[in-house]
């Protein structure tokens, strides 16, 4: 008896465990383009049980012409496995943002069937972003030290010399007056916000409780500009802190809710806003000049029922002057992106009507006297066990 036939067969019970236990989307498609068996991450990637899933022919589930059915005829005709990168499996049902990498091959036990695993590719593409956020908000620094120097200077100037002109105006002529004035105060309150991407103030690392964070904006928004707007929570009771600025991160889901509002505001009752935060372990960042990769298992998102982003805005969201305001100056999302890639972490937005995600990924609170971003953070008092659990 060879050595292969005396390995103890896996359970079928087994087999369907390892399966599910699999973080990767994996489908069994048959001969006529039905979908035979699907793990459990599948069934969250296309938001629906696998009954559902078997019920609906593949071709039903991804887009028209998707690439993913010409390799499934191409694996059946050749009985080798094939892989495929970056492809777009995004519909109106799942959400736009489905770049993925396709692994499929033949199961030989079962003529013409043939395994599909998805590979998403949404943490890279978010790490790139990220780089590229970080690499923009740097251009906006050394604009706004310019803009410091160089322009209020002069418009303080003009400024004067209009207030001047207006003291023996005519009553046509002051109205021009008044309109240089305006404008040079507009164009100041601009730079003034352009501003605060200077700021090189060390931040108060520390220990931080987000759903104390969370709550506290609640309370502000709720106060102010959300008044009328409903709010729902889904936290994780078990997260542990974040290592952060408590201030600074007040300020990132001030904006991010505030944003949320204004989308939601034509919506009446109707509207909502959900936090919710998660542990999701096994994603690592690798940040310039850090030998050592940063965990980054702490996720929060804030979501909103409003219409949506702009599909061409996404890709360039955190962009500086990136707006779908009227009038706004599209300085916010810059900031915040700045502020979490100050953090070490990754900010990302997912968008589709009726369902937008603004997602933050940061890392939890290393009660070592250096922590994993090479942060003097030593806290007083703070032993490991109250690291690994919220304060």
């Amino acid at each position: 008896m060879s050595s292969i036939a005396q390995r103890p067969r896996v359970a079928p019970s087994d087999s369907e465990a390892i399966l599910n236990a699999l973080p990767n989307p994996v489908l069994l498609v048959a001969p006529d383009g039905r979908i035979v068996d699907a793990n459990i991450a599948a069934e969250s990637f296309f938001e629906m049980s696998k009954q559902f899933l078997q019920r609906e022919p593949l071709k039903q589930l991804v887009p028209f012409g998707s690439p993913l059915l010409t390799l499934i005829d191409q694996v059946r005709e050749s009985g080798a496995p094939v892989n495929e990168f970056k492809v777009d499996l995004g519909t109106p049902r799942i959400g736009r943002d489905r770049q993925v990498d396709l692994h499929v091959a033949p199961l030989t036990e079962r003529p013409a069937h043939v395994v599909v695993m998805i590979q998403k590719r949404t943490i890279a593409d978010k790490m790139d972003r990220q780089l590229t956020h970080r690499s923009a908000a740097r251009s906006v620094i050394a604009l706004a030290a310019m803009l410091a120097h160089e322009i209020k200077n002069p418009l303080s100037g003009i400024r004067g010399a209009a207030q001047l002109l207006e003291q023996g105006a005519t009553p046509d002529d002051r109205m021009l007056t008044r309109l240089i004035c305006d404008e040079a105060d507009r164009i100041v309150t601009l730079v003034d916000r352009m501003e605060v991407f200077g700021d090189e103030r060390p931040m108060r690392w520390g220990p931080v409780n987000i759903h104390a964070v969370l709550d506290h904006v609640k309370r502000l928004a709720q106060s102010g500009f959300a008044r009328k707007v409903r709010f729902t929570e889904d936290y994780d009771p078990s997260l542990p802190p974040v290592l952060a600025d408590r201030d600074q991160l007040v300020q990132i889901f001030l904006n991010l809710v505030k944003n949320a509002a204004e989308a939601i505001s034509d919506l009446g009752e109707e509207g909502e806003i959900q936090f919710t935060t998660a542990f999701r372990p096994g994603l690592h960042l690798s940040l310039p000049g850090k030998k050592a990769r940063v965990s980054l298992p702490l996720e929060f998102c804030v979501k909103d029922n409003g219409p949506g982003v702009a599909e061409d805005l996404l890709p360039n969201l955190f962009d500086p002057f990136v707006t779908t305001k009227q009038t706004g100056s599209g300085l916010g999302l810059a900031l915040v992106a700045k502020i979490v890639g100050d953090h070490g972490g990754i900010v990302e937005c997912e968008s589709q009507p009726r369902k937008t995600t603004f997602r933050i990924l940061l890392p939890m609170f290393d009660s070592s006297p250096v922590d994993q971003l090479g942060n003097d953070v030593t806290a007083s008092g703070m032993s490991s066990r109250a690291a690994r659990h919220p304060v």
